[in-house]
């Protein structure tokens, strides 16, 4: 369990600004009925795609729980414009 914390821990750190708009504002916003941009849009799109082979790609049910919950902080606090990179067009 530390070692998960510690996981969890590392990515939160490198993601917190107060300023940003992430993949979970971006959802709420579209849920909410108010357009998405082009590239707001492709950024879900990618983050999607990005989280389904990650969690696709883990080898046993521990390690995809703490993969899930990486992504859940990824997706809460990091900027959507991260998935907009060439490496998230797969």
């Amino acid at each position: 369990m530390k070692k998960q914390y510690e996981s969890l821990k590392k990515y939160s750190s490198q993601l917190i600004n107060d300023e940003s708009i992430t993949i979970n504002d971006l959802r709420e916003k579209e849920y909410s009925g108010e357009k998405l941009t082009a590239r707001e849009k492709q950024a879900l799109v990618n983050f999607d795609r990005y989280r389904i082979n990650e969690l696709n790609a883990q080898a046993d049910d521990t390690a995809f729980h703490i993969r899930y919950r990486e992504l859940q902080v990824i997706a809460n606090l990091g900027e959507y414009e991260e998935f907009l990179k060439e490496k998230y067009f797969i």
